[in-house]
């Protein structure tokens, strides 16, 4: 059985750290691997990422367009004619649209659209609805219940 003290980094793991400055004899003395003069040679580096030697760089010449939304809510979509998969007078939550394939992720809140027909009577809950999905789905005798978003965020914490 293997013990803690006689374990080993493989063979060309662990290498030793590079001494420099310390005399001609050292092999890295004088200029310690810097080269002569120039921008690298001097204490303090002083390039940043994306520096390009005074050419424009490509960040600032690629042109910009649109805007991205910091607040923006991403929602997993489910149209109704999608729901007919589930039974009669079910009650149809995030873990059951998870277990029928129709989400991938339970901590990505839920959308129904009102996309196709609705056949069957069922309580869906999710967390946002359209106008037309919600009447949709009270015109067959079932249930619209909007989940909370906080809620979602609490389970997962």
């Amino acid at each position: 059985m293997l013990k803690l003290n006689e374990l080993k980094s493989p063979k060309g793991a662990r290498k030793n750290k590079k001494i420099v400055g310390r005399g001609s004899g050292s092999g890295h003395g004088k200029t310690s691997g810097r080269g002569h003069k120039g921008q690298l040679s001097r204490t303090g580096k002083g390039k940043r990422p994306g520096f390009e030697g005074g050419q424009m760089p490509l960040i600032r010449r690629v042109p910009k367009r649109g805007f991205i939304s910091k607040f923006k809510k991403e929602y997993q979509l489910v149209n109704l004619q999608s729901l007919n998969k589930c039974a009669d007078k079910a009650t149809v939550t995030p873990k059951e649209l998870k277990a029928l394939g129709l989400i991938h992720k339970l901590h990505v809140p839920v959308k129904i659209l009102a996309h196709g027909k609705l056949e069957k009577s069922i309580t869906v809950k999710a967390h946002k609805f359209s106008k037309t999905a919600i009447k949709a789905i009270e015109a067959l005798g079932g249930k619209a219940e909007i989940l909370s978003l906080a809620a979602k965020q609490d389970s997962n914490a």
